[in-house]
């Protein structure tokens, strides 16, 4: 079984959704960070909420997740804790919204 790299570039997720490829988008910043701005696609679910909501996941154990913040630090805690309870297949989104508004959508809000 080949291993799933810690972290994917905003330019592969960016694929990833233009190919209409099935796996789940998670935005782990908090409720007044997506109010601000977020990336289409992206469901929100707050690192503060992610123990106590983590069953809500269980159906993704080993599916594709994708997880982004705001500049990839608290995805990647998020993802490594996933990792922990068996989700094999959890990437963090390296850079966060921040790299993806440089890179993928210029334009877009950026704080």
């Amino acid at each position: 079984m080949v291993e799933v790299p810690l972290e994917i570039d905003c330019a592969a997720v960016s694929k990833k959704l233009q190919m209409g490829e099935s796996f789940l988008f998670i935005d782990c910043r908090e409720r007044d960070e997506y109010a601000r701005v977020h990336i289409a696609g992206g469901q929100l679910l707050p690192m503060s909420e992610l123990a106590e909501r983590v069953g809500e996941l269980e159906d993704h154990k080993g599916s594709d997740v994708v997880v982004y913040c705001h500049h990839g630090g608290r995805s990647l805690r998020v993802t490594r804790w996933l990792r922990e309870r068996g989700f094999t297949a959890v990437q963090s989104m390296a850079g966060g919204i921040d790299r993806w508004a440089v890179e993928i959508e210029p334009g877009m809000e950026r704080y």
